[in-house]
């Protein structure tokens, strides 16, 4: 990696374990900060770029692709608005409504996210459910266990149903 910065390179470095932390990351910040060892002379370095280091999250599907029992709401969040909008999640708020994209309103009920405690409470999209969620006059996409609401009004309400795991996509 420093020295395919050095080069001028673009890169991507994968580590596992914590000396990526350790090790790879002031290694890199002593590189950018212009750091003369290695090839430095050779390609007349004198620092400078940056690099962005990000964790991954845990794993979202076990090995038959359902969703782990113990995936909290704000991980499943995440994965459902990238895998909508292609755009990281930048809010990791306690709310179903995971924000708005292209004048699209993303919704989540899982976990019990509106307040219901019961197993699977607050995942099923009823009429009640639909009338408490953030309003937003355009359409909308609701991720849920289970809707009673039909076709028709889901489709009046500018709704669309996706369920809990089977429309969650794994990449």
């Amino acid at each position: 990696m420093t020295v395919a910065h050095k080069m001028g390179r673009r890169w991507i470095g994968i580590e596992l374990g914590e000396h990526a932390v350790t090790h790879c990351v002031p290694r890199l910040k002593k590189v950018v900060d212009g750091e003369q060892g290695g090839i430095s002379a050779a390609v007349g370095w004198k620092g400078g770029g940056g690099f962005r280091f990000c964790r991954l999250g845990p794993p979202i599907f076990d090995e038959n692709d359902h969703i782990k029992s113990e995936i909290q709401f704000p991980v499943l969040a995440a994965h459902v608005w990238f895998s909508e909008t292609h755009t990281p999640l930048t809010k990791a708020g306690k709310a179903a409504l995971l924000g708005i994209y292209n004048d699209t309103a993303y919704y989540l009920l899982y976990n019990g996210i509106l307040g219901d405690k019961r197993p699977g409470g607050g995942n099923v999209l009823t009429g009640k459910v639909l009338g408490s969620l953030a309003r937003h006059d355009g359409p909308k996409v609701i991720y849920g266990e289970c809707t009673s609401l039909g076709e028709e009004r889901l489709r009046r309400e500018g709704v669309v149903f996706k369920q809990i795991p089977y429309n969650v996509k794994r990449r």
